[in-house]
């Protein structure tokens, strides 16, 4: 039986669903992994989406709390509202109550990845802060530590991510994931996926 992970995302201008579209690469190049793409709902009127010049979602299914139980793990992804995440995607883990109620998601790995606009805009504090949604479902958080390797220590180029996950920089939201960046969100999908399917086996 495959091991599921559930890459679970919000993205308004693109940039975290990259960086997904990517992790979802890196599981799935795991043997007997299946990676499934998820979007959070939108809390916003298309009105006020409008004026924020956001582009139309993508087709990829919007997720519904109930749907997490199928997973065995988990990366979360979201852009930062000051050092945070996401409204939307907080608004998303708020309604996860009767999941918390019987600890369904209790002992099962999630990974966090993130998107912010500027170099201290919030790499570690996002995932940082976002930790706190994992300890009370009992979740176990899988950072990726320094197993990137090289392309941790890049200084010749500017490249998001950090030891808790993969990351970028959308600057005035016109710059996109670089080929590190994406590289390293390969790679966060890979390692995730690899340590999922283990606990499941020795489950």
């Amino acid at each position: 039986m495959a091991t599921k992970v559930y890459i679970v995302y919000y993205s308004m201008y693109g940039h975290v669903e990259k960086l997904a579209e990517e992790i979802q690469k890196g599981a799935t190049s795991v043997e007997g992994v299946e990676a499934k793409l998820w979007q959070v709902p939108e809390t916003l009127s298309e009105e006020i989406l409008g004026k924020m010049s956001a582009p139309p979602k993508s087709d990829v299914p919007v997720i519904t709390p109930n749907d997490l139980a199928e997973a065995d793990g988990f990366v979360f992804g979201f852009p930062t509202r000051f050092g945070m995440m996401s409204a939307q995607f907080k608004a998303f883990l708020d309604a996860t109550g009767g999941l918390w109620r019987t600890q369904q998601l209790a002992g099962k790995p999630a990974g966090i990845f993130y998107s912010t606009g500027s170099q201290g805009g919030g790499q570690e504090t996002t995932a940082l802060t976002a930790i706190t949604q994992l300890v009370h479902h009992g979740m176990i958080f899988v950072p990726i530590g320094y197993t990137f390797g090289a392309g941790m220590f890049e200084m010749e180029q500017v490249k998001g991510g950090s030891p808790y996950g993969a990351g970028t920089y959308a600057g005035d939201g016109s710059r996109m994931p670089s080929e590190l960046e994406l590289a390293q969100a390969f790679h966060q999908g890979k390692y995730i996926a690899g340590i999922t399917k283990k606990l499941k086996a020795a489950a």
